[in-house]
């Protein structure tokens, strides 16, 4: 049965299992800050994998960039971020905690419990930092905010080296820094975290073609994350909650185990950004088509997609709880391609070198077809099917005395615990 998990199990998992560690943990953690273990780190990749393929590899009018985090000041002040991209923030009068307006509760402190805060001003919450051995105004600069400015500022250079045609877009995947006021919510809401963005160039009378055919690939992009259609939600953001640049979003949402939340955002920025920087820079942003058409400053759709958001989501998604044998179990129903670990393999007793040595040539096969594969002796065969549901491992190869006779293994499968004798030679064709 796959019901609603509660943040505090995905949290517990994370941990216990080395998907996600609290930043700096030894040293009494960093609010906002956290660090991928090895499960996760994998799962992190298979997801940027499947995203670069679905919307860049697979296509032929996509180009990847990769920009610097830290960038000309000037990149901010074009784009309005250092103006307004500001959050409201409050004191609570009686311990001093400061929070986020919108996010207290209510109208009392998370903190203490009580009712007086101070008037609301604006926070900006990019990190200021010093280029430089001096520090002065003429030294300061941020930690990029987002990914989408790197791609702006080097849209006249990909279209001088690579001259493309119109509609395309530019991908880039990178760290992004904001000074939240109230990080909160496990990965969902932090200080540093990873996007996966797009700005995809269209000309100003394409843009609600273009916009629709990224909002159908969007859909088709979560149902391979494995997250259920009745799960995911469109929401139409009204024009007093859209950004500045914005002159049409929808917000795809999720039912997350802190309820209805924003997992990746669709925008359509009109020719904002480019516009701003021909401004400031002085520099012509227009697009002179091949077929000797008039010149113009092409409009962008942005699909906005943050990792660790669509980890959490495909983490809530997959975790399942059924009976097996009259005991509960836990296990992570993730699809086969973003599971950390394809197959585990294992002698059926560790204190047999026949068994251990017959399991180890069967482990390098399949390290070799699947690279994704665990070798694992550690308590007894129980316990480790268990441990192996509980991080989405699809398959269990067990190695017992009856290998060494007729060269067949036990392939057990994790959705329905069903196990089966297979030959060692039908194991990868079993898999694939």
């Amino acid at each position: 049965m796959s019901g609603e998990v509660s943040l505090e199990t995905i949290v517990s998992l994370c941990k216990r299992r080395g998907f996600m560690y609290q930043g700096s943990e030894i040293y009494g953690g960093l609010a906002g800050t956290w660090d991928y273990g090895p499960l996760g780190t994998v799962l992190k990749r298979k997801i940027l994998n499947l995203w670069w393929e679905t919307f860049v590899g697979s296509r032929d009018d996509m180009y990847d960039i990769d920009s610097a985090i830290l960038m000309n000041p000037k990149v901010w002040q074009a784009s309005g971020h250092v103006d307004t991209f500001t959050d409201p923030l409050v004191e609570c009068q009686n311990c001093h905690a400061r929070l986020r307006e919108d996010y207290i509760k209510d109208k009392k402190c998370p903190v203490c419990g009580k009712d007086k805060f101070s008037e609301p001003r604006q926070f900006n919450m990019m990190f200021k930092t010093n280029i430089g051995p001096v520090q002065d105004e003429k030294s300061i600069s941020y930690l990029r905010p987002e990914t989408a400015q790197g791609i702006f500022t080097n849209f006249k250079n990909v279209v001088d080296s690579f001259y493309p045609d119109v509609p395309f877009g530019m991908a880039q995947i990178g760290k992004a820094f904001r000074n939240e006021i109230s990080p909160r919510d496990f990965i969902f809401r932090s200080r540093e975290f990873e996007q996966m963005e797009i700005e995809y160039f269209v000309h100003p009378e394409e843009w609600e073609k273009a916009f629709e055919q990224w909002r159908k690939d969007i859909h088709k992009f979560l149902k391979a994350l494995g997250l259920p259609a009745d799960k995911v939600h469109e929401l139409e953001v009204p024009d007093a909650d859209r950004a500045h640049y914005s002159k049409r979003t929808i917000d795809f949402e999720f039912d997350f185990p802190i309820g209805r939340e924003e997992l990746l955002g669709l925008a359509y920025r009109t020719d904002f950004d480019l516009m701003n920087i021909q401004k400031a820079s002085g520099k012509s942003m227009e697009y002179r088509p091949k077929d000797g058409g008039a010149p113009f400053v092409p409009h962008v759709i942005e699909p906005s997609f943050g990792v660790e958001r669509a980890m959490m989501a495909v983490l809530s998604a997959a975790y399942t709880e059924d009976e097996v044998n009259g005991e509960k179990r836990a296990y992570l129903k993730l699809p086969a391609d973003l599971a950390p670990v394809k197959v585990a393999v294992s002698p059926l007793l560790k204190n047999k070198p026949e068994l251990a040595d017959k399991a180890r040539e069967v482990y390098k096969m399949l390290k070799k077809e699947f690279g994704a594969v665990m070798y694992d002796d550690n308590g007894n065969i129980g316990k480790r099917y268990r441990r192996q549901d509980e991080i989405g491992t699809p398959y269990c190869v067990t190695i017992d005395f009856d290998t060494l006779e007729d060269d067949t293994v036990t392939v057990r499968s994790r959705d329905t615990t069903e196990q089966k004798r297979i030959k060692i030679a039908g194991i990868i064709t079993t898999m694939s």
